[in-house]
């Protein structure tokens, strides 16, 4: 069995104390509710209503105004104008755990209900006597047959359906909400302030592309054409007539791995990247060493009221190698606490 993307794994050490990390609901709930800012700045930008009128968001938007001016030096021309986007952390939130993991954990508890003998094999009895942390106990192995086990032999239409069902239903652990509600609300702005300028914005995860292919046109208006993501071997069955999934990785979409696939789907470097996490420290620094006017920026999560407060000590999008040297490659870092006046979308 191939390892499944580290991106997910990784998460591992945050789920063994999940339930410690958990905050109140009580908390979740006024953190949630006082997500518009008590500032009083004018707002010069409706379109980007989520964002504080701090520097960070003159510097983006001074950007994008350049490179659209037809009569300024930095002018790029549209067909050239592509920005990607990293997903977890960076469009919707993370923690506790990659939301993949978690529909992972559900799927298999559904397996069980419907195969009870699956009790007495791995991961499935760690998960029904420990629950989620008592895989993750077991090892990159035990994680990885979850993943595997609840994702692979189903066709792909199957797996859309699968996980559809999963979003109708599951709610968030902390915030009790539809995991696709917590998308950031600043950067679906963001998104639309970027093709209104037309450019193309792609998302580029370390995320299953299938799992993101579901939802993230209703999320954020980007087409599934237009989203990459770690992928796993497919199978056409003749009988069947679709494409079935396979319990063996084929491209592992993060660190190294974002430029390649870059690279090889887009065909082309983009001009714009944001991520929050070192696992986008290459996609970044590939985006940013091209030549002509670039940008990189960098979501750092500073909220312990509204969302999370975490970067270098994280098991989950773990941001140290890229903070420390955003100031020498000119990455712009957004403060979650300062720069943005509403977290989540409404």
């Amino acid at each position: 069995m191939k390892p499944w993307p580290l991106v997910l794994i990784c998460s591992s050490l945050t789920l063994l104390t999940f339930s410690g990390q958990l905050r109140s609901s009580e908390d979740e709930r006024a953190g949630l509710q006082s997500s518009q800012s008590t500032r009083s700045e004018p707002l010069s930008r409706p379109d980007l209503y989520s964002w504080h009128e701090t520097d960070t968001l003159a510097s983006i938007t001074a950007f994008v105004t350049q490179i659209s001016d037809e009569d300024s030096a930095s002018y790029v021309p549209p067909e050239a104008r592509i920005a990607v986007f990293d997903n977890d952390g960076t469009l919707w939130a993370e923690q506790p755990a990659y939301f993949q993991v978690l529909f992972a954990a559900d799927r298999a508890m559904e397996q069980l209900k419907q195969r009870p003998s699956l009790a007495g094999e791995s991961p499935y009895r760690e998960l029904a006597t420990g629950g989620l942390p008592s895989v993750v106990a077991g090892g990159r192995s035990a994680l990885g047959k979850l993943l595997f086990n609840t994702h692979a032999g189903m066709s792909t239409e199957d797996f859309a359906e699968q996980v559809t069902a999963w979003l109708t239903t599951a709610k968030h652990p902390t915030y009790n909400r539809a995991f696709d509600e917590l998308t950031y609300q600043p950067m679906r702005e963001l998104l639309t302030f970027l093709r209104n300028h037309e450019f193309e914005t792609w998302i580029v995860s370390g995320g299953g592309v299938a799992f993101m292919r579901v939802w993230a046109e209703a999320a954020y208006g980007i087409p599934a054409d237009q989203i990459i993501g770690s992928r796993v071997k497919l199978k056409y069955d003749p009988d069947r007539r679709t494409n079935v999934r396979q319990g063996e990785l084929l491209h592992l979409n993060d660190g190294p791995g974002k430029p390649v696939a870059i690279e090889q789907i887009i065909g082309a470097r983009p001009i714009l990247a944001v991520g929050n996490s070192d696992g986008d420290y290459e996609m970044l620094d590939y985006v940013t060493s091209g030549t002509g006017p670039r940008l990189g920026v960098i979501v750092r999560h500073t909220d312990p009221k509204r969302e999370w407060k975490y970067d270098r000590q994280s098991s989950i999008g773990r941001l140290d190698r890229a903070l420390t040297d955003a100031a020498e490659k000119n990455w712009l870092v957004v403060d979650m606490e300062k720069d943005w006046r509403q977290v989540f979308t409404p």
